[in-house]
């Protein structure tokens, strides 16, 4: 079969880095997981950090859309909700047309809802989020789509399943991650997804608050830098898998040419 991974950060990876640096991901780590169930797997990842939605419509789709697969991952919107303006309404139109023209070419869909997450920077927008996930919900339905629901996976709402930048998911997250969707596309690994988080020590109000310094200086400084600077972390990035490539069982085996 053959699977084309279309998104942002969070598909292409962001928070799970192989030992060379490039990002793995619950995109890659769902290949595999493919290629154990099926054999045979050829697999490309078009997604690039920090893109909107109108960039990966505009750059990813038509390039997934020529490769015809089997299976297509998309999510994207994210970025555009952390933004002034963000829509879900216009957002979901778009995703929908996007999806159209992926089914019409007889490609399956799947579809996220994002984690719900409404603690610490996010609280505020997660209303902003929660109508865009019901927009998917929607699109999912209508168009005979597979969702993959994190909005109910409350194993991805502990920290352990995130990143030191609170945005990305950690390489447990991905993980965990990439055992639910297997599981939505009828590959089941054997594992659980949902196993319980281990006990851990309490974090101590002094320890959390160097913690949230540590991260304000960090992560969300640069986070702002680029957003009143107009840049983005993916500006000099490419699709570290741009074209359709075989997945060997137990690894996704990558060409020495790729880079983040």
């Amino acid at each position: 079969m053959s699977y084309v991974a279309v998104g942002d950060s969070f598909t292409e990876g962001v928070g799970d880095p192989y030992p060379d640096g490039v990002f793995r991901g619950w995109a890659d780590r769902l290949a595999e997981h493919l290629a154990d169930h099926v054999g045979e797997v050829r697999y490309a990842n078009l997604a690039v950090r920090g893109k909107l939605m109108r960039q990966i419509i505009t750059d990813q789709l038509p390039v997934a859309l020529d490769m015809a697969p089997d299976l297509v991952s998309l999510c994207a919107g994210g970025n555009d909700l952390l933004r002034p303006g963000g829509d879900p309404e216009r957002m979901a139109r778009v995703l929908d047309h996007a999806v159209g023209r992926l089914r019409s070419r007889g490609s399956e869909v799947i579809l996220f809802t994002g984690v719900n997450v409404s603690t610490g920077y996010m609280r505020g927008g997660i209303g902003l989020f929660a109508r865009y996930y019901m927009n998917v919900r929607a699109i999912a339905d209508a168009r005979g789509c597979l969702l993959v629901d994190q909005w109910s996976m409350r194993v991805l709402t502990d920290p352990r399943a995130w990143d030191a930048d609170r945005l990305h998911m950690s390489s447990e997250g991905h993980r965990r991650l990439a055992l639910r969707v297997a599981e939505v596309v009828g590959a089941p690994t054997g594992r659980r997804w949902d196993e319980p988080w281990p006990d851990r020590e309490p974090v101590s109000w002094t320890q959390a608050r160097r913690e949230d310094l540590t991260w304000a200086r960090e992560s969300l400084a640069p986070w702002i830098g680029r957003r009143l600077t107009g840049r983005s972390s993916g500006d000099d990035v490419t699709a570290k898998r741009p074209e359709l490539a075989p997945v060997v069982r137990g690894a996704v085996e990558r060409p020495e040419s790729e880079s983040v």
